[in-house]
């Protein structure tokens, strides 16, 4: 599928839920997925994931429109929800639904919750401060850092660069795609309290044949970035939980975020989730899970304040210097994405949105089961909203849409790009 070809309704539904769970489970087979070369930021074609014009809540005022745009989200189902929007003007919150279903405590915007694949971009930083400290590479071999790990079946670590592992486009198959415990109600409660290495994920993947060539393509993959937490390991002798706790979560004074190793409960306040695992199961609680099935793709957990506070250091040019801040923002078409984010486009570790009133905002979304979180932030850091949610996404996608809104008319409202 093309960029210029309107998939049927029921293409879009389909897609637009595996593209949300892609964000950790990163499943395969994406349609649609094109060449690197030269290609500029579309503009939003009509879907059921665009948003809708920012222009429809100019009179409200920013805490009255985040609130409508939180109950609207609720309103498609979600159990609990919380957002913030933060920027010059100020700071707004709102928050609604349940954090447990059980006692039904309501939810609350200081609430901790899994940010699965924003992870990503707290991974990617850190590599990148490898690179400005000249110890790593973004042109080194995966082979380099590990040898013989990406091999087999037509894999070859020799010619995949930690460049193409923080793009996704290495063309490796993703682990998560032959892994029933992110994907079915059985193999959740099989395997939910399970401890995996990072090389037991790798393992899944390279039984398979790799996707493309590597440098020739974008396609969504888990595995790049369990390879890039293996290397950030190797390059520093700590793990990339420990690099990532000492070098972003310590000196930003993110008090709510954890990088877990093992630890399988939330501590603290924190928002339960709830999974039925696309129809396989039962709905069922999902909060506890051991997170080393996620790894270095997926792992940690934050509250919407820790998020914010994180964009806005890592744009606003607090955490990288600015070669690799415009590494991290040099971006490729990923039309794998585009049922979720039309035009959307990605960097390293860091996905660029276009905005309906025009430029675009940087964000990376994560899920996993039973939460999901979504975000944007201008490109100076200084405007940024997240939005979290727990319960499976509304099958016509009105959930992603409401969701996207939100983002779309906050960052609009207070000045876009």
């Amino acid at each position: 599928m093309t960029s210029t070809q309107r998939p049927s309704p029921a293409k879009t539904r389909i897609a637009s839920r595996i593209v949300a769970t892609a964000l950790v489970t990163g499943l395969a087979g994406l349609a649609g997925l094109t060449g690197l070369a030269g290609q500029s930021v579309a503009a939003p074609t009509a879907s059921a994931a665009s948003p809708t014009p920012a222009t429809a809540s100019a009179k409200e005022s920013p805490r009255t429109a985040l609130r409508k745009d939180v109950d609207a989200i609720t309103r498609t189902g979600s159990v609990g929800v919380i957002a913030q929007s933060s920027g010059p003007r100020g700071h707004y919150s709102a928050a609604a639904g349940v954090a447990d279903t059980t006692t039904r405590e309501r939810a609350r915007v200081g609430d901790r919750f899994r940010i699965g694949s924003a992870t990503k971009t707290f991974v990617s930083t850190v590599m990148l401060q490898l690179v400005g400290e000249g110890r790593v590479s973004l042109d080194d071999t995966v082979d380099h850092w590990l040898p013989g790990v990406v091999s087999g079946n037509g894999n070859d670590g020799r010619h995949i660069t930690v460049r193409q592992l923080l793009q996704h486009t290495s063309g490796l198959y993703d682990y998560t795609a032959d892994f029933p415990e992110m994907t079915t109600a059985n193999g959740f409660q099989a395997d939910r309290y399970t401890t995996w290495t990072p090389e037991q994920l790798v393992a899944i993947a390279t039984r398979h044949k790799p996707n493309f060539a590597p440098g020739t393509n974008w396609a969504y993959a888990n595995t790049n970035y369990v390879l890039a937490g293996l290397i950030i390991e190797k390059a520093t002798g700590h793990s990339w939980q420990q690099e990532v706790t000492r070098r972003i979560i310590h000196p930003l004074g993110l008090r709510n975020t954890l990088a877990p190793t093992t630890q399988s409960r939330i501590p603290g306040p924190h928002l339960r989730g709830y999974s039925n695992f696309y129809g396989t199961g039962e709905t069922m609680d999902v909060t506890d899970l051991n997170p080393s099935a996620a790894g270095a793709a997926g792992a940690m957990v934050s509250t919407t304040g820790d998020l914010s506070r994180f964009y806005s250091a890592l744009l606003g040019g607090r955490l990288l210097r600015p070669a690799q801040l415009s590494e991290m923002k040099t971006t490729v078409r990923a039309e794998g994405l585009d049922a979720v984010w039309p035009g959307a486009r990605y960097g390293l570790g860091l996905q660029e949105v276009p905005l309906s009133c025009g430029g675009s905002y940087y964000t990376h979304g994560g899920d996993i089961p039973g939460f999901s979180t979504r975000s944007g932030a201008s490109a100076d850091g200084r405007r940024v909203v997240v939005v979290a949610t727990t319960g499976d996404t509304a099958p016509d996608q009105s959930t992603e849409k409401a969701k996207n809104a939100l983002v779309d008319r906050a960052l609009c409202a207070s000045g876009g790009k």
